[in-house]
């Protein structure tokens, strides 16, 4: 008798950054890498995995940088969240096409596009099969959506923070500039923030450490990774205590 394999994880937060969303510069939304984020999402969803996610708005528009421009910090930062938003609606737009029920929740108020983020309403949502996509990062300047995502996903109880990038997991140095580059199968995350690496802000990564929620960076651009990373395959890196 056959046993078929069971997903290792029931509930995940994606952290999508902007620029996955956006053309071969990070710039904008194409249509193509959405409807790609949107497939794997799915993919997931038909092994019964509850999935909320969380993305940025860096393809649109960053606070930091704006402010680099003479934009004041906090007004960039809310533009920066209207960005995430828009990139939740695109998400939203692709995921129904393709029959997953979805619903945007913003923690910035704007009735006409998103429900706004109650915890018990999202946690429902999941549990009558819709994904639910978070935008306007935490609602409060200062804050990256880094942080939004490991605040969103203590807060429904996810069982991991899955975070999207283009590279295979976490280097000891830049893997497209140094050839020898060590990529870590497992590290903690007082190994990470000693030496630096850039997984996450040191504010998202001390609430993920406080809270032992555990993260996996792996490549969100090979086909089929996010389910093999869902199945508990040895996908990325993990950082755990």
């Amino acid at each position: 008798m056959t046993t078929t394999k069971r997903p290792q994880f029931y509930r995940i937060l994606l952290k999508l950054s902007g620029e996955a969303l956006g053309d071969e510069h990070g710039v904008g939304i194409r249509p193509e890498a959405v409807h790609h984020m949107a497939a794997q999402i799915r993919e997931v969803r038909e092994l019964s995995v509850e999935v909320v996610v969380v993305v940025g708005g860096g393809n649109i528009f960053r606070g930091a940088s704006g402010s680099e421009h003479g934009i004041e910090r906090a007004t960039g930062d809310y533009m920066g969240m209207l960005a995430t938003v828009i990139n939740a609606l695109a998400l939203q737009d692709a995921l129904e096409k393709l029959g997953s029920p979805t619903r945007v929740q913003s923690a910035i108020a704007m009735s006409q596009v998103a429900e706004p983020f109650i915890r018990r309403r999202a946690v429902r949502h999941l549990e009558k099969g819709r994904v639910v996509i978070f935008g306007g990062g935490t609602g409060n300047p200062y804050f990256s959506t880094d942080t939004a995502a490991a605040l969103r996903a203590n807060e429904i109880g996810a069982e991991v923070i899955l975070k999207a990038t283009k590279v295979d997991g976490i280097y000891d140095s830049d893997p497209k500039k140094n050839s020898k580059a060590k990529r870590f199968a497992q590290i903690t995350y007082l190994e990470a923030l000693q030496k630096r690496l850039k997984v996450m802000d040191s504010t998202a990564f001390s609430l993920c450490m406080d809270n032992k929620m555990p993260i996996i960076v792996f490549d969100l651009f090979r086909p089929h990774n996010l389910r093999r990373v869902v199945m508990g395959e040895k996908v990325g890196t993990l950082v755990t205590g």
